[in-house]
């Protein structure tokens, strides 16, 4: 699934606008400990997460993650949302909770 139609399934916002947005997903990680997100998330992961500053750019780039989903409305700094839009990396605001974007994700194959 691409990471514009999870967005779709998720009623998210996509904050980073349209690029990068064709990137393919291949699962979904769940973690707020940036060191643990670099060592263990797999490549092609989408990464919920609530932190909003600019290290989770630098993080989703140096593990080749899909994406980065804010769950419960959280909105990123605008630095952070800059330099996500420089790198390819889109951002998505949902108001699911992580649970449920993780439920989602599932339903739909992730």
């Amino acid at each position: 699934m691409k990471v514009a139609e999870l967005a779709a399934r998720l009623g998210a916002r996509i904050l980073t606008g349209e690029n990068g947005t064709d990137r393919e997903i291949k699962g979904v990680y769940c973690c707020d400990l940036l060191s643990w997100v670099m060592s263990h998330a797999d490549k092609g992961s989408a990464w919920i997460t609530v932190h909003t500053h600019m290290n989770i750019v630098a993080v989703a780039v140096l593990a080749e993650l899909s994406c980065i989903i804010l769950p419960e409305g959280i909105d990123a700094e605008e630095a952070t949302i800059r330099k996500a839009a420089e790198e390819n990396i889109p951002i998505l605001s949902t108001g699911h909770t992580a649970y449920e974007i993780c439920c989602i994700a599932h339903d739909c194959g992730i």
